[in-house]
């Protein structure tokens, strides 16, 4: 890649993104994005590991009930605890951000995640220690949640904040390949559990991939240690210390700019776990195609996802951030009801088709544009914070409660066609009506926001 890539070039080989003014060398703006996307590979890692664990072993393991619907929807409310306590993550961790800075922010994070999964492979089972069981996974998993709050609106504000003028949406995209890369590692991982395994509930295998969180830990740390501050709080440090912003304030200042963003995350983050959580539940528990298939599907969606989230956010900074994101939520919208019966006809190859399009191009094609879009509408002085709230409270209300909502429509289905060969088969049906509710949601928000591209990041000022 060379220099040029990377924006304008000086005399003295540095590069100048205007108008912040300030100085980077090509090999820092490279070691944002990969530290950045090393720490979304974390957490994504982590989100896919535990969003396939849910599905697959954490319902016999830890809460033990005579029926297995009954205990996959136990096992998907733990799921939910760890986006509940997301919004309280992100506003401690995102006002520290606004105020001693993104870097050290993002070490404690990072640390904090890394720590809780690698604890998840370490705790007993239900039959060993009893009720103990589903207490430490729902403390390892509510930790968790508190660090991913703040991780990804951190990557998302740093390297918006790094990246040149003219290619934000490009180079903040760059971070969330991170997403991609964690979903493949772990569905990677658990597809060579599966494989030849005929019950994994059984071999303490299942704990291998929790316990590999610590690698990616060590090495996510020693990249960020090294990671130079980001060059627009470095410019507004002083001022941000003068005026320190409560949760209050920010409210009350900023609400409209909050809503919006809470808006047009309902599509992306909704679809993200209906696909990534839901969809797997639904085509292994429901249809019976096995677990198996089911990692594998989600790791072609996530090959075909590295190609579109960067590929979005270029779109994004050519076409303007809003006009492909609502494009993204309408394919999404469009897509719904022919992806979802194709998950229905117990097909595999459809199926795994299907998987590709809904979650590898219109829900991660969000995923790209929203980079940058995210911290671009938000002032200077509660950027980290303010992005935080945002993305986690949608986090709560679009993607933690989805699945716990979907296998409840499933299990009410099955009621009806107890004796059919798929009970509960006919709830594509209403899952499908969902993702159309989410993404309307999403393209009526879009209707609301002016174009942020390119604006200027020290602005104080909200975009609304």
């Amino acid at each position: 890649m060379t220099q040029a890539a990377f924006g304008a070039v000086g005399a003295d080989g540095r590069i100048v993104s205007p108008p912040v003014r300030l100085a980077l060398t090509v090999s820092e703006l490279r070691r944002a994005a990969w530290t950045c996307s090393l720490g979304s590979a974390l957490e994504y890692y982590d989100f896919a590991l535990y969003s396939l664990a849910s599905a697959l072993v954490f319902g016999p393991l830890f809460f033990p009930s005579a029926t297995p619907v009954t205990s996959l929807i136990a096992s998907f409310a733990t799921y939910f605890v760890g986006f509940a306590v997301r919004p309280i993550g992100g506003i401690v961790f995102g006002r520290l951000g606004d105020h001693i800075g993104r870097k050290k922010v993002l070490l404690m994070t990072i640390t904090l995640m890394g720590l809780a999964s690698t604890g998840i492979g370490l705790i007993p089972t239900y039959q060993t220690i009893g009720i103990w069981a589903p207490i430490l996974l729902i403390t390892a998993r509510m930790l968790q949640g508190l660090g991913a709050g703040a991780e990804q609106a951190g990557a998302a504000v740093m390297m918006t904040e790094y990246a040149p003028v003219g290619q934000r949406g490009f180079y903040a995209s760059l971070p969330f390949l991170g997403i991609q890369i964690g979903t493949i590692i772990a569905a990677v991982v658990y597809c060579s559990l599966l494989f030849g395994v005929s019950d994994i509930t059984h071999s303490w295998i299942w704990r291998l991939p929790f316990l590999v969180s610590a690698i990616i830990l060590v090495v996510a740390l020693y990249m960020r240690l090294k990671l130079r501050e980001s060059p627009t709080f470095e410019m507004i440090q002083r001022k941000v210390a003068e005026e320190r912003e409560t949760l209050f304030s920010l409210i009350q200042g900023s609400w409209r700019t909050i809503l919006a963003g809470i808006g047009v995350r309902m599509a992306e983050n909704g679809g993200s776990s209906i696909y990534q959580v839901l969809a797997i539940s639904y085509l292994v528990n429901t249809m019976g195609l096995g677990g198996l298939l089911g990692t594998t599907s989600l790791i072609t969606a996530a090959v075909i996802g590295g190609f579109t989230v960067p590929i979005a956010g270029r779109l994004s900074d050519r076409f303007g951030r809003i006009r492909v994101y609502r494009t993204f939520a309408i394919l999404q919208a469009v897509t719904a009801l022919p992806v979802w019966y194709a998950f229905s006809t117990g097909r595999p190859l459809p199926a795994m088709i299907a998987l590709s399009i809904a979650l590898g191009v219109t829900t991660w094609g969000m995923f790209g544009t929203q980079a940058a879009m995210l911290p671009e509408m938000f002032g200077a002085r509660h950027r980290y914070m303010a992005v935080s709230l945002a993305r986690e409270v949608s986090a709560v209300i679009a993607g933690g409660i989805t699945p716990l909502i979907g296998s409840c429509i499933i299990r009410w289905v099955a009621t009806f066609s107890p004796s059919a060969a798929h009970p509960g088969q006919m709830s594509w049906l209403p899952i499908a009506g969902y993702v159309i509710f989410l993404a309307g949601i999403t393209i009526g928000t879009t209707c609301f926001i002016p174009e942020c591209r390119n604006r200027d990041l020290v602005e104080q000022n909200d975009i609304l």
